[in-house]
């Protein structure tokens, strides 16, 4: 299975060896009665926190739920049963491979944004934008189609579920179980459709064009309305291991060497 979505990943979005990306929110609810500051967050709300991974085709694949809002962003994924499984090596992650024939052994990993730390098993943008060469910037190009699916996925859920339009007025278990519900429904409608009517509207989605990097799709408006979903700001320090930045070295060699496409010098 995991290879499979590894191969949906290299034939929808170019990238291979990826089997997932990985993105995190604030889900906003009501001050939880005798909760005392457990769940108030830095943005003066209160909220638990859900981390998600997906696949190339919008299905969530892993998720954690109902961590602390006042849970310190750096400690969100370090903490968290998903953070913890990856780390101890406990996900049944293929062993590294090749792309190509007398290419590099590298790893299976997931992708994310900057505010997650970059690992051997996660892989997350060069940091800055002035700074960067062309190969970096290629290679950030690259990631960034494969991680918006996750983007796309809360999108999804925000845009169909209306619950999401705003704070949750619920406790935290039911909270929990909401969340859980929706999740669940939202994989079987999209394992239900993904071979036959596509249950997503037209518009819905971020969606590239010819002319620039790609036009916001309609659940951007609803996200910034006032939704239940909040951004995660930061879930790690800018510490990373050397291991881990060769590996981003040798993806970022490949994006510009064997695995280079035409329209990736447009971006």
């Amino acid at each position: 299975m995991t290879r499979r979505i590894a191969e949906d990943f290299e034939d929808l979005w170019d990238f291979p060896h990826c089997i997932g990306a990985i993105d995190g929110k604030h889900v906003i609810i009501q001050c939880p009665d005798n909760a005392g500051s457990n769940f108030y967050n830095y943005k003066n709300s209160h909220s638990i926190v859900l981390l998600a991974i997906c696949d190339a085709n919008y299905i969530f694949r892993f998720v954690d739920i109902g961590a602390y809002g006042r849970r310190s962003d750096g400690g969100i994924f370090r903490e968290s049963q998903l953070g913890q499984h990856l780390e101890a090596g406990q996900m049944n992650i293929p062993q590294p491979d090749s792309f190509y024939r007398g290419g590099p052994l590298l790893p299976y990993c997931i992708v994310g944004d900057e505010a997650f730390p970059l690992k051997s098993y996660l892989l997350r943008p060069f940091s800055g934008k002035d700074n960067l060469s062309a190969e970096q910037c290629i290679y950030n190009y690259r990631l960034s189609r494969a991680r918006r699916v996750i983007e796309n996925c809360f999108g999804i859920l925000v845009s169909q579920w209306r619950i999401y339009r705003k704070s949750i007025i619920s406790s935290v278990e039911t909270t929990m179980k909401i969340v859980q519900a929706t999740i669940c429904l939202h994989n079987w409608l999209r394992k239900s459709n993904i071979e036959q009517t596509n249950n997503i509207l037209p518009g819905m989605l971020d969606r590239e064009t010819t002319e620039d990097d790609y036009i916001r799709g309609s659940w951007r408006t609803v996200m910034e309305d006032g939704c239940a979903f909040m951004n995660i700001s930061r879930c790690s320090t800018n510490t990373s291991a050397r291991d881990a930045m060769l590996i981003r070295d040798e993806f970022c060699k490949y994006f510009n060497d064997e695995g280079s496409v035409a329209w990736q010098n447009d971006r």
